[in-house]
């Protein structure tokens, strides 16, 4: 699935590339381009996040709220890889509701970084609508890597899950688990900065980012995930913990 926010335009590359090229699949695949009005406006959404409007509601005023019921109608028994891109880090890492069989299965087979478990704040996600949903961040929005990165992922779930011919591939050593936390506040200001790194731990007492100068200082250990200068309004990003790997 692509498109699930209109101004990401990696997972819509993924799904017209791989429809055009006619694949021999080995059993029924569903190509979704989900928020087709947002896309062609090249905005993130028409009136709410589409990705914050699961399970959705066949009678609400707002477009995705009525798009996210559709979709859970369609597909909400499906095995779903959902494309995404972001303003906060060039390779790619998975997102997923928690690590069940599935994605102890299938996440080391794709060509990620890491894997995020986000059960503690799923509100409104896809995850909520359709449970067996693998999101993977597939690098800078708007870039050309995000474009291919979503071809190449798109391609090795489809193998991981016996659907294109050809043998999985695996990664290299050890695939880390990070347990989604809460946001990091962003203050109203005009200039942003960040001097950590995602993935990488943060330690209680580092300064870590900046608004107009005015450093901001982790009070506990944590490791960034979405961190980013501009990436949202309000915050900087959010925290995880370490909490296994694949």
């Amino acid at each position: 699935m692509g498109g699930i926010h209109g101004d990401e335009p990696c997972g819509v590359h993924a799904v017209e590339t791989l429809l055009s090229e006619s694949p021999a699949v080995e059993r029924p695949v569903a190509f979704v381009l989900a928020n087709e009005d947002a896309i062609e406006q090249g905005r993130r959404s028409v009136d709410a996040d589409l990705n914050r409007s699961f399970p959705g509601d066949s009678e609400a005023t707002a477009h995705e709220e009525r798009l996210a019921a559709e979709l859970v109608e369609a597909i909400g028994d499906c095995t779903t890889l959902a494309l995404h891109s972001t303003q906060s880090y060039e390779d790619m890492f998975a997102l997923v509701d928690t690590v069940d069989d599935r994605a102890r299965r299938v996440c080391p087979q794709l060509p990620i970084d890491a894997v995020i478990e986000t059960s503690e704040t799923n509100e409104g996600r896809i995850f909520s609508g359709v449970p067996d949903t693998i999101e993977v961040e597939c690098g800078y929005q708007g870039s050309a890597q995000a474009a291919d990165n979503a071809v190449a992922v798109t391609r090795a779930f489809l193998r991981a899950l016996d659907v294109l011919p050809g043998e999985p591939t695996s990664v290299d050593g050890d695939l880390p688990v990070f347990e989604l936390g809460g946001p990091i506040p962003k203050a109203m200001g005009e200039v942003y900065e960040v001097y950590a790194n995602n993935f990488e731990e943060v330690v209680a007492g580092e300064r870590f980012a900046a608004t107009d100068g005015d450093p901001v200082v982790a009070e506990t250990d944590f490791h960034p995930v979405l961190l980013s200068p501009e990436g949202y309004d309000d915050v900087f990003g959010y925290t995880a913990d370490r909490s296994g790997s694949l």
